[in-house]
Order: C-alpha cells, then structure tokens, then sequence
C-alpha cells in the first residue's frame, strides 16, 4: 500500500479504489475481510495520522 498519499481534511469525503491480487474473494472470506477490515480501522485512528 502507498503511503505517499495522506487525507488531512477529517470532514471531506474521499474515494478509495484498491485491487487484489489474484482477484481474490476478500468480501465472502472470513479471513480475508477481517484483514482488510483491521486495515481500514488503523488507517482510520488518530494513531496512524
């Protein structure tokens, strides 16, 4: 993932786009969505700002 680019307007609404590799099923998987959803959580704390 980048990390060239940084959102620092908490109140704007931003649009994200990402790929997986090999087109996998991270929204019927378990596994899988758990990982992206803890990705989203840290990129959402104030921590990771």
């Amino acid at each position: 993932m980048s990390r060239k680019y940084k959102f620092h307007n908490p109140e704007a609404a931003y649009f994200v786009s990402f790929a997986t590799v090999y087109w996998i099923d991270v929204f019927t998987r378990q596994m899988y969505f758990n990982v992206l959803e803890e990705s989203i959580n840290y990129c959402r704390s104030p921590a990771s700002a």
